[in-house]
């Protein structure tokens, strides 16, 4: 690799750290490892072209393109989380990624199974995600900052949750969410 292409992987990464916390092939290694699965499956199950969830993971290309495939990578993070806790066991797991797999996307704060607590409402943790997935999905975190430094002098709230919700890790902005509910 020359070293335009290292720059340009580089950028790449950097770009993937930004819009989805980290980049995206340590992102869909560890979600190989923690749900047993290889690269094709995982694929199949993100609805993704292996070639083309080799470019991501690479860095060749940056941004994954379709919201439904956004949502569906975050199902698994949520699914990777309950088989680690024990909650869901491999069969189970097995049987969600089939359901995964078959999902279209939906409305931004979708009312699923697996997205759930035990009163039927939404999880905060899974609230904050599809947030951060829809502000991510047309801005990356740097515009998201200069927008909220945009707006602060006149909507301190909206900049505020901006810069958490918008370009923030999920556990911040989880915390945050948390402390303004009490």
């Amino acid at each position: 690799m020359d070293a335009a292409q290292q720059e340009a992987t580089a950028r790449a990464r950097e770009l993937q750290r930004n819009w989805y916390g980290e980049p995206l092939g340590t992102l869909f290694r560890r979600l190989i490892d923690d749900l047993g699965l290889n690269q094709a499956r995982l694929a199949g199950v993100l609805g993704l072209s292996a070639p083309m969830l080799s470019q991501l993971m690479s860095g060749q290309r940056a941004k994954i393109g379709n919201p439904a495939v956004v949502q569906r990578v975050q199902l698994l993070q949520d699914l990777a989380g309950q088989v680690a806790d024990g909650s869901v066991s491999a069969a189970e797991a097995t049987e969600r990624m089939e359901e995964i797999k078959k999902s279209q996307g939906g409305s931004v704060l979708s009312n699923t199974t697996q997205t759930t607590s035990s009163s039927g409402a939404p999880t905060v943790k899974r609230v904050v995600r599809e947030i951060q997935s829809l502000l991510r999905s047309v801005a990356a975190a740097g515009d998201i900052i200069e927008a909220a430094d945009t707006l602060a002098p006149t909507h301190p709230e909206l900049a505020e949750f901006l810069r958490v919700y918008g370009a923030g890790r999920t556990s911040d902005a989880v915390t945050h969410y948390q402390s303004h509910q009490n």
